[in-house]
């Protein structure tokens, strides 16, 4: 159970996209939110390094009473985005999953250089907003996507090969995995393009060939076939 010392009444968004807001409907129905003087602070901006640390950077002084400052990046180090920092102790990663108001379950990243304390307040924020955290550390690509990326881009090649038609193939997954929502369908959802983004950032860290963004990808994403939230991907998402 969280003391006093991890009970936030303010939470600050910024980050006004799909994921961020919605973090502030989910704190809202919290009864969180407001940015100057917030306790805790959660950043969902684009995955851009560069833009990420000029804004923790900023963060430090802006929100001098946050007991944490969190990234709800998918993939770059949360140690590498609190660089610029003088002391970076406060920053976490709160890795939330699309539709972020939906979704049971947060990944709350943690850092070498973060503090027990900011680690267990934003665990306790977690809960407070009825979500579920689990702990990891601060690895590329943490957990649910360091095993998702693989998955569906191994599902992006076998559709480009022209194996099975993409409904067959989440079909199939569906069907024989188990799984609610096939790799494909899943692609659309979180968007191609944080998909590319998220396998170049992991094939820079870890280095596995397996992790080279298909074909396929990069000529959707240069087409600006997005997936759901431009209408049309891997599937067509009119009306």
């Amino acid at each position: 159970m969280a003391d006093e010392r991890t009970k936030l009444g303010r939470l600050g968004v910024l980050g006004g996209g799909t994921m961020g807001s919605g973090i502030a409907q989910t704190a809202l129905l919290a009864g969180f939110e407001s940015l100057a003087g917030s306790e805790g602070v959660i950043e969902a901006v684009s995955e851009n390094i560069e833009l990420k640390q000029s804004i923790f950077e900023r963060l430090e002084t802006v929100c001098a009473d946050a007991t944490f400052i969190a990234s709800n990046t998918s993939s770059l180090s949360i140690q590498e985005i609190a660089q610029r920092m003088s002391d970076p102790s406060r920053v976490v990663g709160l890795h939330y999953f699309n539709p972020a108001q939906v979704l049971p379950l947060v990944e709350v990243v943690v850092p070498l250089t973060a503090s027990d304390d900011a680690v267990d307040a934003a665990w306790a924020f977690v809960e407070a907003t009825g979500k579920t955290p689990v702990r990891v550390k601060d690895t590329p690509a943490f957990i649910v996507n360091r095993l998702l990326v693989p998955f569906c881009l191994s599902a992006l090649r076998l559709w480009e090969s022209g194996v099975a038609t993409a409904e067959d193939i989440d079909s199939a997954c569906q069907l024989g995995l188990g799984h609610s929502m096939g790799p494909l369908a899943t692609a659309d959802l979180v968007g191609l393009d944080v998909l590319l983004d998220v396998a170049e950032s992991m094939q820079r860290e870890i280095g596995d060939p397996n992790l080279t963004p298909p074909t396929i990808l990069r000529r959707l994403v240069s087409a600006g076939r997005l997936g759901r939230k431009s209408g049309h991907g891997i599937y067509e998402h009119g009306g």
